[in-house]
């Protein structure tokens, strides 16, 4: 064999081998199962949105996708599992708008920082809020419902299905709005709340509008206004709190985070991802059975809805006089 052809064969041989050495790495890399954290339990209809659009992940990346509930602490114990991971696009958080909008408010120490430590991905879905009345206030509208509730104002409370929720801090802004006097009564759920309204226990309940399209279609109860900007689907006759004469707009919200360093390329790419998938017809059919709205923003975008919120509901969460047990 010449000296020219034993080279050849061992420079090919060297490449081989090097290729191999540093290609196994990456082969692992591109195989290390992306593990979300949706910090509530199993069965929700958060928990149903993020194993439909992990698959879609799944099917994109072609790497494993694990969906881990991790509870505890009304949604801290995950979030603080998220902060703590290596952001290496190994580890995502798909959560509702409390933890990282709402009990920054209500905790001086939550164990991490909403803002600083994660990176926004996107807003997948809203969801918005409703004010009902049952027979104990014989109203049509809410400019009514202020006038009868002046003149009776013993009877000026407002039913929430847990104390320091969203519906709870809505009651309480529009309290404020309204110059009411009102009376918070919060129940273990939202079936008791509806069940005292119905028996004409207390005049008003807010809620999510799921909770009650049964009874109001049924006209066992009336929906007065919703949260929303704009009408949704579920309700097009419907008025906003807007359309109705008062200055309240308060969603809730479904999105997606990876801890804060996650490389900018991967999170786009997520992004492109969850975004696409939230225009698939199929996808969005199943997020406007649980009520949501489909959005699918940017990342920037879902920051500052992130950021606004916070302000947004800083005054009413004052208001209501919440404190949260240590």
């Amino acid at each position: 064999m010449s000296r020219k052809r034993y080279w050849s064969i061992w420079v090919a041989l060297v490449t081989i081998m090097l290729g191999l050495v540093f290609a196994s790495p990456g082969k692992a890399q591109l195989q290390q199962p992306i593990r979300i954290v949706y910090p509530f339990p199993a069965g929700s209809a958060g928990d149903v949105m993020i194993r439909l659009l992990g698959e879609r992940i799944r099917i994109e990346l072609d790497r494993p996708v694990i969906v881990e509930n991790r509870i505890g602490g009304a949604g801290r114990i995950g979030v603080q599992s998220v902060k703590s991971a290596t952001p290496d696009g190994s580890t995502l958080l798909f959560t509702v708008i409390a933890p990282m909008a709402i009990l920054p408010l209500l905790y001086p120490q939550l164990g991490y920082d909403p803002i600083a430590d994660f990176a926004p991905i996107t807003q997948v879905g809203t969801y918005e809020f409703v004010a009902a009345v049952g027979p104990k206030a014989p109203v049509t509208s809410l400019k009514e419902f202020v006038t009868w509730a002046k003149a009776n104002p013993k009877d000026a409370s407002y039913g929430v299905p847990a104390a320091g929720t969203l519906p709870h801090f809505l009651g309480a802004m529009f309290a404020q709005a309204t110059d009411l006097d009102m009376q918070a009564i919060t129940y273990r759920g939202g079936a008791p709340a509806i069940t005292d309204l119905l028996g004409g226990q207390y005049p008003l309940l807010f809620i999510g509008t799921t909770d009650v399209l049964e009874p109001h279609n049924a006209g066992r109860i009336r929906i007065l206004a919703t949260s929303d900007r704009q009408r949704t689907a579920l309700l097009p006759d419907v008025p906003t709190f807007r359309e109705s004469g008062f200055n309240i707009t308060g969603n809730g919200w479904y999105g997606l985070y990876a801890p804060a360093g996650t490389p900018e390329a991967f999170i786009s790419r997520i992004n492109k991802i969850v975004v696409t998938a939230i225009k698939d017809q199929a996808i969005r059919d199943r997020l406007l059975a649980f009520g949501l709205t489909p959005t699918g923003t940017t990342a920037a975008e879902f920051g500052e809805i992130q950021k606004a919120d916070m302000e947004l509901w800083r005054p009413a969460v004052k208001a209501s006089g919440f404190k949260p047990e240590p």
